[in-house]
């Protein structure tokens, strides 16, 4: 990928260099400019970080000039930048659409940014998103998508890791009346039991040591929007009691503040574990189940709905085109050892092996012999055993004996090409290998007790060699 696609605005050039080796690990092409009218003009940009820049006006200015693009485009904003109080208060035409980021640069935080900055602004390009999927299963979820989305009411996502709970929130949100102002998202497993009420609340100056200035907790930030409060079920008891309350009343405190400040949120939990044997365990509270799940929406996992397999596999390939990565087909015998594998990481699983197969393999087919180990299963369908293998070769050559007669080893009358007749006799005999083995080289190589190296020189000295998997 040669042209660029994200532009780095940033004065400091220590920052500068750490956003755009972030960029670059995700698979951008940054540029860093000094102004924002350096960017190109060849629609191949794709998003824009903002960070110090001297003077305001006039980048606001040049922002402006980008026109209906610039409400496509993902932004990331260094969180101490002087642009943060214009970008991200409420009436900003930039509200909900910038990704903050922190210094020291992490790359998870950056990553998370990113992925927050990408959705919303590709909510409004969009319209009405869909999941991916023509099983019964994935019809019934974006049926019920449809019927929620419309509504403030609660949702809870429930499913196994991997399946997709923050995306359903995300169309959810995208979907509802609330989709012009913010999609907040907070792990509520990531984050250290002592820490959530201040990521969640807020704090204000000298509230607790390190509290060196006053800060908006995510309820805050989402004001008006959506708040997506994932793996819900790793939060502790006490940490329930206080968003319970929240929930019920719409209105909470920052910490070490004394000002009540009301919400307006729409609320969509998810989680992996089953609540209800949480709540029977005494690890949950009921009242706080209730409160979250007015409407719970259930998500398959892949092995439940192998059937999306082919079209999923196309998607993420068109994700893959566009980041500029490439693209992987799989052959049908490829396809259906995937449909043999259990799956535990899910959709993601497959996200991650079809990116990792199409850097592997660009823009070629994938056998199944090509798939990593883990995916192959004990015995794949397109890999007989060696002694079938060997059955299977007698039973050829037994044949074609029959057909040629038993006097194959006399010498003509006029004598023979000695060198050209045992040639004939070894391209057959590899022609009866791979036919056996359908094109496996390695497979035919055992049979004809070779090693693969040899064999593939042999193949390219006589022609044999096109179409033939490794």
């Amino acid at each position: 990928m040669d042209k660029t696609d994200f532009l780095v605005i940033e004065s400091n050039p220590t920052r500068a260099d750490s956003v755009i080796s972030a960029l670059q690990f995700l698979g951008f092409n940054p540029q860093h400019a000094g102004r924002i009218d350096q960017a190109p003009s060849d629609g191949a940009l794709r998003g824009i970080y903002i960070g110090d820049v001297s003077d305001e006006s006039a980048a606001e200015r040049q922002l402006d000039s980008l026109g209906e693009a610039l409400a496509h485009l993902p932004l990331l904003l260094a969180e101490d930048s002087p642009w943060a109080s214009r970008m991200l208060g409420a009436s900003s035409p930039f509200y909900g659409r910038v990704g903050v980021i922190g210094f020291p640069l992490r790359y998870e935080q950056f990553a998370e940014a990113m992925r927050c900055a990408s959705a919303r602004s590709s909510g409004a390009r969009r319209g009405e998103q869909r999941f991916v999927g023509e099983s019964r299963a994935m019809g019934r979820v974006n049926a019920l998508i449809r019927q929620v989305a419309p509504f403030d009411s609660s949702v809870l996502v429930l499913g196994e890791s991997g399946t997709g709970k923050e995306m359903v929130a995300r169309t959810i949100h995208d979907c509802s009346p609330r989709k012009d102002k913010p999609f907040i998202a907070i792990n509520c497993g990531a984050i250290p039991a002592e820490l959530l009420e201040s990521e969640l609340f807020g704090h204000e100056k000298g509230a607790f040591t390190g509290a060196i200035s006053a800060r908006k907790g995510r309820f805050e930030m989402a004001e008006g929007g959506t708040l997506f409060l994932d793996e819900i079920g790793d939060m502790s008891l006490p940490m329930q009691v206080k968003l319970l309350r929240v929930l019920q009343e719409r209105m909470y405190e920052r910490v070490g503040g004394n000002k009540t400040l009301r919400c307006d949120v729409r609320i969509i939990a998810a989680t992996h574990r089953n609540l209800e044997q949480a709540i029977a365990d005494g690890r949950f509270r009921e009242d706080l189940f209730y409160r979250l799940s007015v409407f719970p929406l259930e998500l398959p996992s892949l092995r439940e709905r192998l059937e999306d397999l082919p079209v999923l596999i196309n998607e993420f390939n068109q994700r893959l085109e566009r980041r500029g990565v490439g693209s992987v087909r799989f052959s049908p015998s490829a396809l259906q050892t995937l449909r043999g594998y259990p799956w535990p990481g899910n959709v993601r699983e497959l996200c991650n092996l079809v990116e990792r197969l199409a850097i592997l393999y660009p823009h070629a087919e994938v056998r199944a012999g090509e798939l990593p180990e883990r995916y192959r299963g004990a015995a794949p369908a397109e890999e007989p055993s060696s002694s079938q293998l060997l059955t299977m070769m007698d039973t050829v050559v037994t044949d074609q004996k029959a057909v040629a007669g038993n006097d194959a080893t006399l010498l003509p009358e006029g004598g023979i090409d000695l060198k050209d007749h045992l040639a004939d006799i070894e391209v057959g005999l590899i022609r009866q290998a791979l036919d056996v083995t359908g094109g496996v080289v390695a497979h035919a190589a055992k049979l004809l007790h070779m090693q693969r190296t040899t064999l593939v020189e042999k193949l390219r000295k006589y022609g044999l060699q096109n179409g033939l998997a490794a």
